[in-house]
């Protein structure tokens, strides 16, 4: 595996990690009707237009792609930022600015900072807009808005519990020696990471996944689950807490609460892990596939609504060639070779 996309993937592999029991009775009843609460639409068409739309802006079909997009946002309540970031780019592509600074500004109400912004150059055309200075004038109130959205008591809850986890995976990497690393897996980290399941299925019971949606990122709780799910492949063998949690996640992903690469992730380093890295799964952490593996990982991933390999291959190029920005999260960044 890539030791690249190892580093960007945020400490996720340590050796040597030991089970402990853990019980979550009656918690697949208890979060089941706390999903029905929160079910308001089905997201399985949104994450299959998306994927439809990448593979028109591969194609260079742009003006096909935004009328994809935009077939989203007449639908659903909730929008992905990164889905109104392309479509402000796709909208400037096609010569049409006015539509490019509405999603500009849903954007920004959705999440997207000035500092983010202002540095993809491929938006420079618009600042010699006078829509640009309005825009500019209006963010701190719309910026203001997408805050009182969020739960912030949620949010600062989990940005703890990321940074906690950072530290103790940094500490399992600083660890000499495997007998050292055995011992500070066991004594350290195992418990902190049952903990850290803990705390966010008591979230989880009582406003949902911490998500985009919730508290503005899918990073941190698919990090936390991600380095649950890479302590060590008797770990996830086995595990009951994460298998627990699966079918939650899924409805999550279905209903808008996550990001089906959040979940694809998170999944991912269980399969990998368990397989003792020979299993592939959706295929974002590898770096080359049989046409057999591609195939199976295709289908993986039509199931989630996410984009093929080569589709996701296509994006990655095309951000080289055009300039302009996928926002595809930081475990999608090289293209992955097909083997013939």
């Amino acid at each position: 595996m890539h030791l690249f996309r190892l580093l960007l993937c945020l400490l996720l592999t340590y050796p040597g990690f030991a089970r402990h029991g853990f019980a979550w009775h009656g918690f697949a009843g208890q979060i089941h009707a706390k999903h029905h609460q929160d079910t308001l639409q089905d997201y399985r068409f949104y994450h299959q237009q998306i994927a439809g739309a990448q593979e028109a802006i591969v194609n260079r079909q742009y003006d096909q792609a935004l009328a994809q997009y935009e077939t989203v946002f007449s639908r659903y309540s909730f929008i992905f930022l990164r889905d109104y970031q392309v479509a402000t780019q796709l909208a400037l592509q096609t010569g049409q600015r006015d539509k490019a600074f509405t999603y500009l500004r849903k954007g920004i109400a959705g999440g997207w900072t000035w500092k983010s912004v202002t540095r993809n150059a491929f938006l420079k055309p618009l600042t010699a807009d006078p829509q640009w200075k309005q825009l500019r004038d209006d963010y701190p109130a719309l910026r203001a808005a997408y805050t009182a959205k969020l739960n912030l008591p949620v949010r600062e809850k989990v940005r703890k519990m990321f940074g906690k986890d950072q530290r103790k995976a940094l500490g399992a990497l600083l660890t000499v020696g495997p007998k050292a690393q055995e011992r500070y897996a066991i004594k350290r980290f195992a418990p902190h990471s049952q903990r850290q399941l803990a705390a966010l299925r008591n979230i989880m019971l009582t406003v949902g996944y911490p998500s985009e949606q919730r508290i503005g990122t899918d990073l941190w709780a698919s990090v936390i689950l991600s380095h649950h799910n890479s302590i060590s492949q008797a770990h996830a063998q086995q595990d009951t807490l994460y298998p627990a949690l699966k079918p939650y996640l899924w409805q999550a992903v279905m209903s808008g609460q996550m990001s089906p690469y959040a979940y694809a992730k998170i999944e991912e380093w269980y399969v990998v892990i368990q397989s003792g890295h020979t299993g592939k799964h959706t295929a974002f952490l590898a770096d080359k596939l049989t046409r057999q593996e591609l195939n199976e990982a295709n289908q993986r991933r039509q199931a989630l609504g996410l984009s093929t390999v080569e589709t996701i291959n296509g994006l990655l190029g095309l951000q080289q060639q055009t300039g302009m920005k996928f926002y595809l999260p930081l475990h999608v960044f090289t293209q992955t070779t097909i083997m013939e």
